[in-house]
C-alpha cells in the first residue's frame, strides 16, 4: 500500500493476475490533470503478462461456473456494501486521478454501488425457458428447454471518465452471469479499478476470478482480442479504436459502447432558460469528457437568438478549475494534450465563421466553458466527437432540416428534443437514429437500469446490468426425446 501526497489510501499499486499482486519493473506514472504532480505508480505490462494473466483466469472461469447463483449474489452485495464504506476516499481518488469535480466523484461513488448492486439482482434472475417443440409435427412429445450458462472469460476494456462506474458496468455483470473477468482499465487513471479489485476479494471473489492488468492499450490489445480463451470482449472507448478491436477479435461475442456528438434539438415553443439550464449540465458534466455530452445544439429561427442569449448567460456563470476547490463547477480535461486540441477546435471554427460567445480561455489542461453560435453542421466541432467543455448552436430552419442535421453523422448515442408539442416529440423519437432518445432534457442522462448503446458508429450491444447479462452469457438448448 501506498499512501500518495493528498491523504489517498490507494490500492497495492501493483497489477493482478493468476490470483496475487504483482510487480514489474517498467512504470507509468498517474499524473494529476490539473498541475501533472504523480499520484502513484503502476505496472506497465506486456502481452506476455496478459497471456500470465488469461492462464489464470482459465482456471477461475471454472470456479465461477460452478459457483452458485446465491454466492455470487453475497459477494456482489459485499462488494456494493464495501464501496459505500469508502465513498470518500474512491471519490478522492477519482478526481484526483481523473479531473472531475469532487461533487460528481461523490456521484460515481454512488452510482457504482447501485451497478453492483443492480447485478446482484440480475445474478437471481438468469434463467432459461421451455420452448414448445410440439409447435411441429416432428416435435410431438418431445420436451425443449434452455440453459443459460457464461461465456467463460470476458475482457473488459475501460475507459477514463467515469473509471470506476463504467468499470463496475461491466465487471458486475460478468461476475453475475459466471465469468471470470480480465480488466483493462484506461492507462490515465487506473487506480479507481485496481481499489475496486482490492475490494471484491475482500468481499470473497475468487482470487482466479479476476485479473487487472494496467499499461498501454496499444501495447496489450491484441494479445487481449486474439486469445481464443476470451469469450466476450465490453470496451468503452472511440469508435475508431473499437474498429480495430473489432478486427482483431475475431469469432468474439463483442459489446462496443464508443463515441458520439449528441444533438439537441430545440423548437420555438421551448423555454429557452429551461433548455440552458439543462445543458449547462448535460454539456459540461466532467468537462465535456461523456461519450453522451450534449454537443450540437440545433435551434429553430424563433427561439434561436433567445436561446444564444440564454445560453451564454448560463453558462457564463460556469468556472473551470483544480477539481479538488469547492469554488469550481468544472475541473481539467485529463490530459493537456486534451485541452490543447479542444482549443485547436474551437480556433478552427472561429477562423471558418463561428463566433465564440463565452469562455474557451485554455490554461494547461483546463478550458474555460464555452459557447459558440454560428456553428455549420460541415465544421468539425459539430462531425465529430469534441469530448470537450463546449457546445456549438446551429440555426436550423424547421424541424424537418434539424431532423435531418441530427441523423447526418456517423454517430447515434443520444439525442434530445425540447418541445411542448407532443407529436413533434414523437415524431423525434420515431425518426432521429440514436439509442437513448430524451424529451425536455439534455441527451447526458443514464440511469443503471436501462439498455445503453448506440446505433451506426456508436456502437453495438446494450449496458445496464439486466442486459449486458444476457450479453455475458450464452444459451444452451435442451431437448428431450
Amino acid at each position: 500500500m501506498r499512501l500518495a501526497k493528498d491523504g489517498i489510501e490507494t490500492a497495492s499499486m501493483q497489477l493482478f493476475l493468476k490470483g496475487e499482486w504483482c510487480e514489474l519493473s517498467k512504470k507509468t506514472e498517474v499524473l494529476n490533470p490539473f498541475d501533472g504532480s504523480v499520484i502513484d505508480t503502476v505496472p506497465s505490462a506486456s502481452p506476455t503478462e496478459i497471456t500470465t494473466a488469461i492462464d489464470g483466469l482459465a482456471n477461475g472461469a471454472k470456479t465461477m461456473g460452478q459457483m452458485p447463483s446465491y454466492q455470487r449474489v453475497e459477494i456482489l452485495r459485499k462488494t456494493a456494501s464495501l464501496i459505500r464504506e469508502h465513498q470518500k476516499e474512491l471519490a478522492l481518488l477519482i478526481s484526483t486521478e481523473e479531473g472531475k469535480v469532487l461533487s460528481e466523484s461523490h456521484i460515481e461513488v454512488s452510482r457504482a454501488a447501485e451497478t453492483i448492486d443492480l447485478s446482484a439482482d440480475e445474478a437471481r434472475r438468469m434463467n432459461g425457458e421451455t420452448v414448445p417443440l410440439d409447435s411441429t409435427p416432428s416435435g410431438v412429445g418431445k420436451l425443449g428447454l434452455t440453459l443459460r450458462v457464461p461465456c467463460g472469460i470476458v475482457a473488459a476494456i475501460t475507459p477514463f471518465n467515469f473509471p470506476l462506474n463504467l468499470v463496475t458496468h461491466k465487471v458486475g455483470p460478468a461476475i453475475a452471469g459466471g465469468n471470470a473477468v480480465l480488466l483493462k482499465p484506461a492507462t490515465d487513471t487506473p487506480l479507481s479499478s485496481l481499489k475496486l479489485v482490492e475490494l471484491l476479494l475482500k468481499a470473497g471473489l475468487p482470487d482466479d476470478a479476476i485479473a487487472c492488468v494496467t499499461g498501454s492499450g496499444a501495447m496489450l490489445g491484441k494479445a487481449i482480442c486474439s486469445d481464443s480463451r476470451i469469450r466476450k470482449i465490453s470496451f468503452t472507448g472511440s469508435a475508431e479504436v473499437g474498429e480495430r478491436i473489432c478486427s482483431m477479435a475475431g469469432l468474439k461475442r463483442i459489446t462496443m459502447e464508443l463515441g458520439s456528438n449528441s444533438p439537441v434539438i430545440v423548437l420555438d415553443d421551448a423555454d429557452p432558460i429551461k433548455v440552458a439550464e439543462s445543458i449547462a449540465i448535460t454539456g459540461f458534466s466532467n468537462a465535456g469528457q461523456v461519450c453522451i455530452s450534449s454537443q450540437r445544439i440545433l435551434a429553430t429561427p424563433k427561439i434561436h437568438n433567445d436561446l444564444l442569449e440564454a445560453l451564454t448567460t448560463k453558462v457564463g456563470q460556469l468556472t473551470a478549475g483544480n477539481q479538488l476547490d469547492d469554488q469550481f463547477n468544472i475541473g481539467p480535461l485529463v490530459r493537456e494534450n486534451d485541452a490543447r486540441r479542444v482549443n485547436d477546435w474551437l480556433t478552427q471554427a472561429q477562423t471558418e465563421g463561428a463566433e465564440l460567445l463565452c469562455g474557451g480561455e485554455l490554461q494547461g489542461a483546463v478550458i474555460q466553458p464555452a459557447v459558440l453560435g454560428n456553428v455549420r453542421s460541415e465544421m468539425r466541432i459539430s462531425c465529430e466527437e469534441l469530448f470537450g467543455p463546449a457546445i456549438g448552436v446551429t440555426k436550423a430552419e424547421s424541424i424537418n432540416e434539424a431532423i435531418h442535421l441530427a441523423n447526418n453523422t456517423r454517430f447515434g448515442l443520444s439525442a434530445s428534443v425540447f418541445t411542448q408539442d407532443i407529436n413533434k416529440a414523437i415524431r423525434f423519437a420515431r425518426e432521429v437514429d440514436s439509442g437513448s432518445l430524451h424529451i425536455n432534457f439534455g441527451t447526458a442522462w443514464r440511469a443503471e437500469t436501462m439498455p445503453y448503446g448506440g446505433l451506426k458508429q456508436s456502437g453495438m450491444g446494450k449496458e445496464g446490468p439486466k442486459y449486458a447479462i444476457d450479453e455475458m452469457t450464452e444459451t444452451k438448448m435442451v431437448i428431450i426425446h
